[in-house]
């Protein structure tokens, strides 16, 4: 759960995300426009989404499933993303309700995409998430092995690979992120010109509320915003 924010708190905090955006991008030699800012809703009321798409929001994220069905038919019209962990049992609840799921993580999570995409008759946009840090407490393809399951995901139908995400090693500093954030725009660029069939890589997908300014000077093109737009979580033991 959290606080509920005031549209005035909301205002201020879209105000110097905007801010910090412009000024990134343009550090990065990119216009602002090239970036997408996708609001993280988890744990965010439905008035409050509804006013931050109001205020120019054009792109939410949510984590969990349950949460994400139990707002989705109160939320007004707006690019809508997946970026948790998804369970494969999970995926049939989702996939005609979302545009992309930003965190595929495995083989066995792209293949049960793909069934539920066929059977929805519908091509879904993904991402591949990256264990950037190589850390064991997380899921994702090793920058090794990444691009050789590109090109196996690839020949899945149903599923369309528009390019990588990645939670980088929690750090004390933004500052301590950018090695992660400039080896994952390394591959990248790397994954995208191999010009694999069935993928239009052009997105990358890295950067949160405490270093998504380092992100996007590192090349992100979307970051993954929440605390710094609707402030600080309260979790609960069920959280």
């Amino acid at each position: 759960m959290m606080e509920k924010l005031s549209a005035d708190e909301f205002d201020l905090n879209y105000a110097q995300v905007k801010k910090r955006i412009v000024a990134a991008a343009e550090k990065s030699g990119r216009k602002p426009e090239d970036i997408i800012l996708l609001a993280a809703t988890k744990t965010v009321d439905c008035d409050t989404i509804n006013y931050a798409i109001k205020s120019g929001i054009e792109y939410i994220g949510e984590n969990r499933v349950q949460e994400f069905l139990s707002k989705e038919e109160h939320i007004a019209p707006v690019h809508r993303h997946f970026i948790g962990h998804l369970q494969t049992n999970k995926v049939r609840d989702i996939i005609d309700k979302v545009e992309m799921i930003e965190s595929v993580d495995s083989l066995r999570l792209a293949r049960e995409i793909s069934k539920q995409a066929i059977k929805a008759d519908k091509k879904i946009d993904i991402l591949l998430e990256v264990n950037i840090g190589l850390e064991e407490s997380k899921s994702g393809f090793t920058p090794d092995s990444v691009t050789e399951s590109a090109v196996e995901i690839a020949k899945m139908d149903g599923i369309n690979i528009r390019g990588l995400m990645a939670i980088p090693p929690v750090c004390n500093e933004p500052e301590e992120n950018r090695k992660y954030f400039r080896k994952m725009y390394n591959l990248f660029i790397d994954i995208s010109h191999k010009k694999i069939d069935n993928s239009n890589i052009n997105m990358l997908s890295m950067g949160m509320s405490d270093d998504y300014a380092v992100a996007i000077e590192e090349g992100a093109n979307i970051v993954r915003v929440g605390t710094a737009l609707f402030g600080k979580r309260i979790y609960n033991a069920e959280s």
